[in-house]
């Protein structure tokens, strides 16, 4: 008999005379004459209650069915006469699928720390908190694709291995085939890398942006989601070494269409998963931040606020706030800084733009007063900055003298520096850390916890 899931059998019309459910066992009960399970196969928050009878033949085996377990329950689907549940299986056969040593299964039914739980990533997504989690990072990512299908953009997918640095910052994992503790070769005019796979340095991608802007040159709008790597030594609750990006692209498209694009995106998710996974949200209202619905419907019902890099300054200088790190123009706002912005002065996100390019990546569009580019992040209540992007720099004379002004090595750029040779455009793009949009959907404080197997220094298990 074709299997029901449990969130189709609790969802059902109606009793059903022959179902089919499989899951793992939450609890189990035993009483006179018969016992209670509790099964949940990951559909759904709810856990489905199965009635066992002693005088049907499989009963034998129910001293197997211990917390951890995976079962078959055959039977009828029957109004529940219990609160909380509309209906639950009497059922007419059980099978046990595998095994769970109540000894050594590490999920029982009491409250684990996270950090605990990160040393079972393996187990964690059997629990409620994590299950819940990665419905709502699926249900999300969905979000993400009908968004972007509905504004016009092309999916398109951009290498993991790349030979040029996006953000010119260095912070990159290398990429060999040669032999561990191989030297690299040596000699004046000699290549180093001759020997290597590629016969140059390769890494893995830190964003996929300079390939999207060569794709937007023949598709107009497009955008990349998927994996990205930072080799930085940063054990903070917001970084990981690993982690996945959303970055579209926009050709004919200045800063303001980014910032629009940007708060577009983020409301369409937002109230995709609060109507796809409103039990799911409603668990972390209720255990993980008691403000979170109220906020994510606080952020749908009003614009985001916007403020220039000056004015940002200005503000959180009037403050009053003895904050960690003093701000003046030209430093980089901290995560104390973005809350402030988001949390107390907005009390709603917040984009600040126009900063200061000595702070800012080589391919910022440079503003008329020589000193500030066309940059702007999207800061959020809890979690500061959730989205960085620019217009891009579409004058070939303007970025060659600004990589020049930086050091870069053109040659490595000689096919990025031709798209502003060959009908170069207007043209804008952003990125966004998916985990930390994540973080803002659930309350969930690190990124460790939204990611199903984090990568961070020092941890690479799983």
């Amino acid at each position: 008999m074709k299997r029901t899931s449990i969130k189709d059998a609790l969802a059902s019309a109606g009793p059903v005379k022959e179902i089919t459910v499989c899951g793992w066992v939450r609890t189990r009960r035993d009483a006179k004459g018969f016992s209670f399970i509790e099964l949940n196969d990951g559909s759904t928050l709810k856990n489905l209650q199965v009635i066992v009878d002693e005088g049907i033949p499989a009963y034998n085996q129910i001293k197997n069915a211990n917390t951890g377990a995976s079962v078959r329950v055959s039977g009828a689907l029957v109004e529940s006469p219990g609160k909380g549940q509309t209906f639950e299986v009497r059922a007419a056969g059980l099978e046990i699928l595998g095994e769970a040593d109540p000894e050594t299964f590490p999920l029982q039914k009491k409250r684990h720390s996270d950090e605990f739980l990160r040393t079972i990533a393996h187990l964690r997504p059997r629990t409620n908190k994590y299950g819940a989690a990665f419905r709502i990072r699926s249900e999300a990512a969905f979000g993400l694709h009908e968004y972007f299908r509905k504004e016009g953009f092309y999916y398109v997918h951009t290498p993991i291995l790349t030979g040029s640095d996006c953000e010119g910052a260095g912070a990159m994992f290398r990429v060999t085939t040669l032999p561990q503790g191989a030297p690299l070769a040596e000699g004046e005019g000699v290549n180093p890398y001759a020997g290597d796979f590629f016969g140059r340095e390769a890494n893995l991608t830190v964003s996929g942006q300079l390939e999207l802007e060569a794709m937007i040159m023949g598709l107009g709008r497009v955008y990349s989601f998927g994996p990205t790597f930072r080799a930085e030594n940063s054990n903070t609750p917001r970084h990981a070494a690993e982690f996945w990006m959303v970055e579209p692209e926009m050709a004919f498209a200045d800063l303001e269409d980014n910032m629009e694009l940007a708060e577009g995106m983020t409301k369409h998710v937002v109230e995709h998963v609060l109507t796809h996974c409103g039990p799911d949200v409603e668990l972390f209202n209720k255990y993980v931040d008691t403000g979170l619905l109220e906020g994510l419907k606080a952020l749908l019902g009003r614009p985001f606020a916007r403020v220039s890099y000056a004015e940002a300054v200005d503000i959180l200088k009037r403050s009053g706030k003895a904050f960690e790190y003093p701000v003046e123009f030209g430093t980089d706002l901290q995560t104390e800084h973005e809350r402030y912005l988001s949390e107390e002065y907005a009390k709603r996100p917040v984009i600040v733009y126009d900063y200061p390019k000595e702070i800012k990546a080589f391919y910022m569009r440079l503003n008329a007063d020589g000193r500030t580019v066309r940059a702007m992040d999207v800061l959020v209540p809890r979690i500061g900055e959730l989205i960085g992007g620019s217009q891009r720099e579409e004058r070939l004379d303007a970025l060659e003298a600004r990589m020049r002004e930086l050091g870069q090595n053109m040659d490595n750029y000689a096919w990025y520096l031709d798209l502003r040779r060959f009908g170069t455009v207007p043209h804008s793009g952003f990125g966004m850390g998916f985990e930390r949009l994540l973080m803002l959907l659930t309350g969930i404080t690190n990124i460790r916890d939204v990611l199903p197997f984090p990568r961070t220094p020092g941890n690479l298990e799983f």
